[in-house]
Parts: C-alpha cells; structure tokens; sequence
C-alpha cells in the first residue's frame, strides 16, 4: 500500500473543520445561537448515550440548558482526520439554582461538510455530572 501524503488543499480544509467545531464548542459557553446556526447543519445528525436524533434544534436545546450554565470549556485534545474532528474534553457547570459546580468529560466525534457540521457521535458523563451537582446521591451503585 502507498502512504498517502496530505495536501496543502486537505491541511486547509481540516484546519477550517478544526475552527468550525471550536466555534461550535464555544457556543455552550456564550449560548450564542446564531452562531451555532452558523457552523451547524439544520439536519445534523446526533448519536450517542443510546440514541439517534436529527436536527439542530436538538443542540439549540442543549446549549440553552435551562437551570445549568458552562463556565469553562476545556480543549484537552483535538485532532482532525480527513472531513472528521475528533475532541476529548471537559465542561464545568454550574447548576444555577445551588452554585454547585462539576465537571463533565466528553468524547466527540464530528464529520463536517461544506463548512458545517453535519455529522456527531460522542458519550459524555451525565452521571458524574449529575453527582457532581448533588442532584443524585453520592452513593455507589449495587447491580
């Protein structure tokens, strides 16, 4: 097999996918909807935590997160490949009714198109979250 060398034309395109799905993250922080409109597509995609759902309406509904605000957002790797973004990261909330803060690790995967994304899987901590804001008991779970 050939090794394939990248293209300046494909490096131009990946580092355009990688500010896309930065813009994007930082919308949970600043609640800025037009400009998740901006870098995601009417119609994405979303799957993970057991589900498949269409439609941006969906992340509008996450960003808005009544009661819950992001007050950092941290990048702890990125790494595009090809029309894909892949992102390790971790968000700290405050559940506004409390002032309890927790964070929450997430894994992503995003495919773009056209400067969008269209395209996203990814598993996050909603359980450590939850705990984490004294909404679940702090016990440990028995199976």
């Amino acid at each position: 097999m050939g090794e394939h060398l990248t293209t300046e034309h494909e490096r131009t395109e990946q580092a355009r996918n990688v500010e896309v799905v930065r813009r994007y993250l930082r919308t949970f922080v600043t609640k800025d909807l037009a400009e998740l409109r901006a870098v995601v597509a009417e119609d994405v995609q979303i799957y993970g935590s057991g589900t498949a759902v269409r439609g941006r309406h969906y992340v509008e509904q996450a960003v808005a997160s009544p009661g819950l605000t992001v007050v950092d957002l941290n990048l702890v790797e990125l790494f595009p490949a090809g029309d894909r973004v892949t992102v390790s990261l971790a968000l700290t909330y405050r559940r506004d009714a409390s002032g309890a803060t927790a964070v929450q690790s997430a894994c992503k995967m995003y495919r773009l198109a056209g400067g969008r994304i269209v395209q996203f899987w990814g598993e996050q901590d909603l359980y450590g979250l939850l705990r984490g804001l004294d909404m679940l008991p702090d016990v440990p779970i028995r199976f």
